[in-house]
């Protein structure tokens, strides 16, 4: 690692390293807090996020050209912690050419039809391209366990549905994510960890601000009367997922800008250890540029002299 890569890395490790997860340690959610500042306020705050997007803007055009690795960046968290908001935020300004946003919301009677899995692997990013998935594959550890009847529209064969069925999925997914890994698609997720009172706060700012109304239904507010089952699943599924190869990063999300702090400087901290350059041209394609620049050169000198020639005569010729 460069030097300067050494300092970037020095520089936003406070924003990276508390909170990731990768297994090598147990995992408390209630351990963590939700309304975590990092010892900065929001003006800091503020510029280290838009220092964040210039750097961002800057990898994404490097990976794009590069054509080697690529990024998937899964987005988790209750309703209303902020997911939609932070993804807007922090790809501001970066080329929408190298980006692609998946949401997966209730699966359709042809997903239905195949593996849990299958329609988040048709979505992975091409080399050289940044996807993000908000809500994803996840969910079929959360949202169905927690409500065990769309378990059964999945047609699965009965005598596949045991106790051990979670845990099964939580093997599945993270042999997946090692996969990826070991195919150049770099797996970073993030749980927004909001608190309950927050996603009270902000329901009700929903309910207040007009422009805001349609995010509302009443399918949230049933699902917030499920919140410590809801806890429960993230903590498992957190525990038995998080890896050194895809970790996880549980980002508090009661301060909107700090967790976008803490998820700009993750994706940023990531691309920097990829060595990430433009391509470099050889010599044979050098050469060959000579010829296309003196071709560009005399096409210009003969462009130019007929506009003259147009001009004396002060018509358009026939």
């Amino acid at each position: 690692m460069g030097k300067k890569s050494k300092l970037l890395a020095d520089e936003l490790k406070p924003f990276v390293e508390p909170f990731r997860v990768d297994g090598s340690e147990h995992f408390h959610l209630k351990s963590l807090k939700t309304n975590e500042k990092g010892g900065i306020d929001k003006v800091v705050g503020e510029e280290i996020i838009e220092a964040n997007r210039r750097r961002l803007n800057d990898f994404q055009e490097k990976l794009y050209a590069q054509d080697r690795w690529s990024l998937l960046l899964v987005f988790q968290g209750m309703d209303a912690a902020g997911k939609d908001s932070a993804i807007k935020s922090v790809f501001e300004g970066v080329n929408p050419q190298g980006c692609e946003v998946s949401s997966f919301k209730q699966p359709s009677s042809k997903e239905l039809d195949h593996d849990f899995m299958w329609r988040s692997m048709i979505a992975l990013p091409e080399r050289g391209r940044i996807g993000i998935f908000n809500r994803s594959y996840y969910e079929e550890c959360l949202v169905v366990r927690v409500h065990p009847e769309i378990l059964a529209k999945e047609k699965l064969p009965p005598r596949l549905v045991t106790k051990n069925i979670w845990r099964e999925r939580f093997e599945d997914i993270s042999a997946i994510e090692r996969y990826l890994s070991r195919n150049g698609i770099v797996v970073l997720k993030f749980f927004l960890n909001v608190s309950r009172q927050e996603q009270r706060a902000r329901f009700l700012g929903r309910l207040e601000e007009p422009s805001k109304n349609w995010k509302f239904s009443m399918a949230d507010v049933n699902e917030r009367a499920l919140w410590p089952r809801y806890m429960a699943a993230y903590q498992d599924m957190i525990r038995h997922t998080a890896t050194r190869d895809a970790p996880w990063h549980v980002v508090p999300a009661d301060h909107k800008w700090f967790a976008r702090v803490v998820i700009g400087s993750t994706i940023v901290s990531a691309l920097d250890k990829l060595d990430l350059h433009f391509p470099k041209v050889d010599n044979s394609e050098r050469s060959e540029f000579k010829h296309v620049r003196e071709a560009l050169l005399a096409e210009g000198k003969g462009g130019a002299g007929k506009k003259a020639k147009t001009g004396k005569a002060g018509k358009e010729p026939k």
